[in-house]
Protein backbone atom coordinates (compact mmCIF):
# COMPACT_ATOMS: atom_id res chain seq x y z
CA UNK A 1 0.00 0.00 0.00
CA UNK A 2 2.91 2.44 0.78
CA UNK A 3 4.78 1.28 -2.02
CA UNK A 4 1.44 2.57 -4.76
CA UNK A 5 1.20 5.70 -2.79
CA UNK A 6 4.72 6.72 -3.69
CA UNK A 7 3.87 5.78 -7.29
CA UNK A 8 0.76 7.72 -7.00
CA UNK A 9 3.00 10.65 -5.77
CA UNK A 10 5.14 10.52 -8.27
CA UNK A 11 2.50 10.64 -10.88
CA UNK A 12 0.99 13.71 -9.77
CA UNK A 13 -2.51 11.89 -7.69
CA UNK A 14 -1.35 13.41 -4.11
CA UNK A 15 -4.77 13.41 -3.18
CA UNK A 16 -5.44 9.50 -3.84
CA UNK A 17 -2.27 9.13 -2.21
CA UNK A 18 -3.03 10.56 0.42
CA UNK A 19 -6.37 8.54 0.31
CA UNK A 20 -4.25 5.12 -0.16
CA UNK A 21 -1.93 6.67 3.10
CA UNK A 22 -5.30 6.71 5.36
CA UNK A 23 -6.40 3.12 4.42
CA UNK A 24 -2.96 1.59 5.25
CA UNK A 25 -3.08 2.94 8.39
CA UNK A 26 -6.14 1.71 9.00
CA UNK A 27 -5.53 -1.80 8.09
CA UNK A 28 -2.38 -1.46 10.40
CA UNK A 29 -4.58 -1.13 13.46
CA UNK A 30 -6.77 -3.72 12.34
CA UNK A 31 -4.40 -6.28 11.96
CA UNK A 32 -2.22 -5.11 15.66
CA UNK A 33 -6.23 -4.98 16.90
CA UNK A 34 -8.71 -7.56 15.86
CA UNK A 35 -5.77 -9.29 13.74
CA UNK A 36 -3.38 -10.23 16.70
CA UNK A 37 -3.99 -13.31 18.93
CA UNK A 38 -1.22 -12.41 21.37
CA UNK A 39 2.03 -14.28 19.66
CA UNK A 40 1.21 -14.28 16.55
CA UNK A 41 -1.30 -13.26 13.65
CA UNK A 42 -4.28 -14.61 12.97
CA UNK A 43 -5.24 -16.15 10.09
CA UNK A 44 -8.57 -14.50 9.40
CA UNK A 45 -12.62 -15.06 10.52
CA UNK A 46 -15.36 -17.09 9.22
CA UNK A 47 -18.84 -16.02 7.87
CA UNK A 48 -19.71 -16.67 11.67
CA UNK A 49 -17.09 -14.31 13.21
CA UNK A 50 -15.08 -17.01 14.61
CA UNK A 51 -11.07 -16.81 14.63
CA UNK A 52 -9.48 -18.92 12.19
CA UNK A 53 -5.63 -18.88 13.15
CA UNK A 54 -5.78 -18.09 16.54
CA UNK A 55 -4.74 -19.79 20.37
CA UNK A 56 -8.90 -20.65 20.96
CA UNK A 57 -9.13 -22.73 17.39
CA UNK A 58 -8.30 -26.73 18.73
CA UNK A 59 -6.65 -27.40 15.35
CA UNK A 60 -5.08 -24.88 12.62
CA UNK A 61 -4.41 -22.49 15.22
CA UNK A 62 -1.15 -20.77 13.69
CA UNK A 63 -0.60 -20.09 9.70
CA UNK A 64 2.24 -18.99 7.69
CA UNK A 65 1.02 -16.80 5.68
CA UNK A 66 -0.31 -13.45 7.83
CA UNK A 67 3.25 -13.77 9.39
CA UNK A 68 4.93 -13.35 6.46
CA UNK A 69 2.50 -10.51 4.63
CA UNK A 70 2.31 -8.76 7.91
CA UNK A 71 5.62 -8.61 8.76
CA UNK A 72 6.95 -8.19 4.78
CA UNK A 73 4.50 -5.17 5.50
CA UNK A 74 6.33 -3.68 8.48
CA UNK A 75 3.09 -4.42 10.73
CA UNK A 76 4.56 -4.87 13.92
CA UNK A 77 8.02 -4.66 13.63
CA UNK A 78 8.26 -1.28 15.54
CA UNK A 79 6.42 -2.39 18.48
CA UNK A 80 7.78 -5.56 18.85
CA UNK A 81 4.82 -8.32 17.42
CA UNK A 82 6.86 -8.82 14.12
CA UNK A 83 10.10 -10.71 15.88
CA UNK A 84 7.06 -12.40 18.40
CA UNK A 85 5.12 -13.78 15.37
CA UNK A 86 8.21 -14.73 13.69
CA UNK A 87 9.30 -17.08 16.48
CA UNK A 88 6.25 -18.52 17.33
CA UNK A 89 7.03 -19.65 13.22
CA UNK A 90 10.09 -21.08 14.09
CA UNK A 91 9.00 -22.57 17.28
CA UNK A 92 5.38 -24.13 15.32
CA UNK A 93 5.92 -24.06 12.43
CA UNK A 94 8.97 -25.14 11.36
CA UNK A 95 10.84 -28.63 10.31
CA UNK A 96 14.11 -29.78 8.73
CA UNK A 97 12.35 -29.87 4.93
CA UNK A 98 10.95 -26.20 5.57
CA UNK A 99 8.04 -24.90 7.34
CA UNK A 100 4.62 -26.00 7.59
CA UNK A 101 1.64 -23.85 6.55
CA UNK A 102 -0.76 -24.55 9.83
CA UNK A 103 -0.09 -26.20 12.99
CA UNK A 104 -1.60 -28.52 14.32
CA UNK A 105 -3.25 -30.05 11.08
CA UNK A 106 -7.14 -30.51 10.78
CA UNK A 107 -7.58 -33.85 10.86
CA UNK A 108 -11.66 -33.67 10.46
CA UNK A 109 -13.84 -32.17 7.80
CA UNK A 110 -15.29 -28.21 8.60
CA UNK A 111 -17.94 -27.33 6.67
CA UNK A 112 -17.04 -23.64 7.73
CA UNK A 113 -13.49 -23.47 6.20
CA UNK A 114 -13.80 -26.50 3.45
CA UNK A 115 -11.63 -27.54 1.07
CA UNK A 116 -8.73 -26.76 3.60
CA UNK A 117 -9.41 -29.50 5.72
CA UNK A 118 -10.52 -32.09 3.33
CA UNK A 119 -6.99 -32.92 2.80
CA UNK A 120 -5.22 -35.49 5.13
CA UNK A 121 -2.88 -34.19 7.49
CA UNK A 122 0.48 -33.13 6.13
CA UNK A 123 -0.58 -32.74 2.63
CA UNK A 124 -0.92 -29.42 0.56
CA UNK A 125 -3.01 -26.98 2.31
CA UNK A 126 -3.19 -29.10 5.30
CA UNK A 127 -0.38 -28.33 7.23
CA UNK A 128 2.12 -29.00 4.51
CA UNK A 129 4.97 -27.64 3.57
CA UNK A 130 3.95 -25.40 1.00
CA UNK A 131 6.65 -23.76 -0.86
CA UNK A 132 5.04 -21.11 -2.84
CA UNK A 133 5.16 -19.30 0.96
CA UNK A 134 8.01 -20.03 2.59
CA UNK A 135 9.86 -17.37 0.79
CA UNK A 136 7.73 -14.82 2.70
CA UNK A 137 9.33 -15.87 5.65
CA UNK A 138 12.70 -15.27 4.36
CA UNK A 139 11.83 -12.12 3.68
CA UNK A 140 10.38 -11.16 6.89
CA UNK A 141 13.18 -12.07 8.22
CA UNK A 142 15.24 -9.77 6.34
CA UNK A 143 12.75 -7.09 7.02
CA UNK A 144 14.18 -7.72 10.66
CA UNK A 145 17.48 -7.91 9.62
CA UNK A 146 17.86 -11.59 10.42
CA UNK A 147 20.53 -12.83 7.61
CA UNK A 148 21.22 -16.33 9.39
CA UNK A 149 17.98 -17.15 9.84
CA UNK A 150 16.61 -15.38 6.46
CA UNK A 151 19.04 -18.03 4.60
CA UNK A 152 18.13 -20.83 6.46
CA UNK A 153 15.16 -20.74 5.55
CA UNK A 154 15.69 -20.17 1.90
CA UNK A 155 18.21 -23.00 1.77
CA UNK A 156 15.53 -25.65 3.17
CA UNK A 157 13.48 -25.81 0.03
CA UNK A 158 15.84 -24.63 -2.69
CA UNK A 159 16.76 -27.58 -4.84
CA UNK A 160 20.54 -26.99 -5.18
CA UNK A 161 20.84 -28.12 -1.52
CA UNK A 162 18.07 -30.91 -1.39
CA UNK A 163 20.28 -33.56 -3.41
CA UNK A 164 21.39 -35.24 0.00
CA UNK A 165 17.71 -36.12 0.84
CA UNK A 166 16.60 -36.56 -2.59
CA UNK A 167 16.04 -40.12 -1.82
CA UNK A 168 13.04 -38.75 0.43
CA UNK A 169 12.43 -35.87 -1.57
CA UNK A 170 11.97 -38.01 -4.92
CA UNK A 171 11.34 -34.95 -7.52
CA UNK A 172 13.66 -33.24 -9.91
CA UNK A 173 16.28 -31.77 -7.87
CA UNK A 174 16.55 -28.55 -10.41
CA UNK A 175 13.20 -27.24 -9.66
CA UNK A 176 10.78 -25.90 -7.44
CA UNK A 177 7.40 -28.28 -6.24
CA UNK A 178 3.89 -26.60 -5.02
CA UNK A 179 4.66 -28.64 -1.86
CA UNK A 180 6.65 -30.86 0.29
CA UNK A 181 4.51 -33.48 2.74
CA UNK A 182 4.68 -31.81 6.10
CA UNK A 183 5.77 -33.70 9.54
CA UNK A 184 1.91 -35.08 10.26
CA UNK A 185 2.25 -36.68 6.61
CA UNK A 186 3.89 -40.50 6.69
CA UNK A 187 5.73 -39.39 3.97
CA UNK A 188 7.23 -36.40 5.70
CA UNK A 189 9.56 -34.63 3.17
CA UNK A 190 8.16 -36.34 -0.28
CA UNK A 191 7.46 -33.34 -2.70
CA UNK A 192 4.98 -33.26 -5.21
CA UNK A 193 3.75 -31.63 -8.07
CA UNK A 194 7.05 -30.16 -9.30
CA UNK A 195 6.56 -27.23 -11.75
CA UNK A 196 3.02 -26.15 -10.68
CA UNK A 197 4.18 -23.66 -8.20
CA UNK A 198 4.35 -19.78 -8.23
CA UNK A 199 7.55 -20.57 -5.71
CA UNK A 200 10.99 -19.67 -8.45
CA UNK A 201 9.37 -16.45 -8.61
CA UNK A 202 9.42 -15.22 -5.16
CA UNK A 203 12.03 -17.35 -4.36
CA UNK A 204 13.95 -15.16 -6.87
CA UNK A 205 12.61 -12.26 -4.98
CA UNK A 206 13.36 -13.51 -1.55
CA UNK A 207 17.10 -14.34 -2.98
CA UNK A 208 17.93 -11.27 -4.90
CA UNK A 209 15.89 -8.41 -3.25
CA UNK A 210 16.07 -9.71 0.36
CA UNK A 211 18.89 -11.54 0.92
CA UNK A 212 21.49 -10.01 -1.39
CA UNK A 213 19.24 -6.70 -0.75
CA UNK A 214 19.32 -5.70 -4.19
CA UNK A 215 16.09 -3.65 -4.41
CA UNK A 216 14.32 -1.83 -6.93
CA UNK A 217 13.01 1.58 -6.26
CA UNK A 218 11.32 4.77 -7.63
CA UNK A 219 14.45 6.73 -7.28
CA UNK A 220 17.56 4.50 -7.39
CA UNK A 221 18.50 0.91 -6.75
CA UNK A 222 18.94 0.57 -2.87
CA UNK A 223 21.65 -1.87 -1.60
CA UNK A 224 20.51 -3.51 1.52
CA UNK A 225 22.23 -7.05 2.18
CA UNK A 226 20.78 -9.30 5.04
CA UNK A 227 22.96 -12.48 4.70
CA UNK A 228 24.70 -15.09 7.06
CA UNK A 229 27.23 -13.34 9.31
CA UNK A 230 29.78 -16.31 7.64
CA UNK A 231 29.41 -14.72 4.06
CA UNK A 232 32.67 -12.34 4.43
CA UNK A 233 32.28 -11.13 0.68
CA UNK A 234 30.27 -11.63 -2.13
CA UNK A 235 30.27 -10.28 -6.22
CA UNK A 236 26.74 -9.84 -8.08
CA UNK A 237 25.63 -7.64 -11.02
CA UNK A 238 22.41 -6.49 -11.67
CA UNK A 239 21.04 -4.65 -14.63
CA UNK A 240 18.66 -1.56 -13.92
CA UNK A 241 17.06 0.83 -15.99
CA UNK A 242 19.61 -0.09 -19.23
CA UNK A 243 22.73 0.20 -16.76
CA UNK A 244 24.84 -2.69 -15.39
CA UNK A 245 25.93 -2.75 -11.83
CA UNK A 246 28.42 -4.30 -10.85
CA UNK A 247 28.18 -4.82 -7.08
CA UNK A 248 30.85 -5.86 -4.52
CA UNK A 249 29.64 -6.56 -1.03
CA UNK A 250 32.27 -6.68 2.57
CA UNK A 251 31.70 -8.38 5.35
CA UNK A 252 35.14 -8.19 7.00
CA UNK A 253 33.25 -8.42 10.55
CA UNK A 254 30.64 -11.10 10.25
CA UNK A 255 27.70 -8.49 10.37
CA UNK A 256 24.18 -10.03 9.13
CA UNK A 257 22.77 -6.52 7.90
CA UNK A 258 23.72 -2.70 8.41
CA UNK A 259 25.40 -1.12 5.30
CA UNK A 260 28.31 0.71 7.03
CA UNK A 261 29.63 2.19 3.72
CA UNK A 262 28.89 2.61 0.15
CA UNK A 263 31.10 3.45 -2.87
CA UNK A 264 29.47 4.12 -6.38
CA UNK A 265 32.92 4.53 -8.48
CA UNK A 266 35.42 4.53 -6.23
CA UNK A 267 33.05 8.07 -4.32
CA UNK A 268 31.58 7.21 -1.29
CA UNK A 269 28.01 8.03 -0.78
CA UNK A 270 25.53 8.87 1.72
CA UNK A 271 23.25 6.13 2.52
CA UNK A 272 22.73 2.96 0.69
CA UNK A 273 20.56 4.44 -2.54
CA UNK A 274 21.99 5.00 -6.02
CA UNK A 275 20.93 7.37 -8.16
CA UNK A 276 19.98 5.75 -11.38
CA UNK A 277 22.88 6.01 -13.99
CA UNK A 278 22.82 7.00 -17.52
CA UNK A 279 21.75 4.16 -19.72
CA UNK A 280 24.89 1.58 -21.20
CA UNK A 281 26.61 2.71 -18.31
CA UNK A 282 28.76 0.30 -16.00
CA UNK A 283 29.03 1.19 -12.23
CA UNK A 284 31.12 -0.22 -10.07
CA UNK A 285 29.87 -0.66 -6.72
CA UNK A 286 31.54 -1.68 -3.39
CA UNK A 287 29.44 -2.04 0.23
CA UNK A 288 31.11 -2.58 3.09
CA UNK A 289 28.39 -4.27 6.41
CA UNK A 290 28.96 -3.26 9.27
CA UNK A 291 27.09 -3.67 12.92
Amino acid sequence: GNQFAEILDSTGHTDEAAAVRAEVAEMEHTVLTAGWDGSWFRRAYDAFGHVIGGEECEEGKIFIEPQGMCVMAGIGVDTGEAVTALQSVKDKLDTKYGIVLLQPAYTSYYLNLGEISSYPPGYKENAGIFCHNNPWITCAEAVLGRGARAFETYRKICPAYLEAVSEVHRTEPYVYSQMVAGKDAPTFGEAKNSWLTGTAAWTFVSISQAILGVQPELDGLRIDPCIPPEWARLTLTRRFRGAQYCITVENPGGAEHGVQELYVNGVRQDGNLIAPAAPGSVVSVRVVLGG
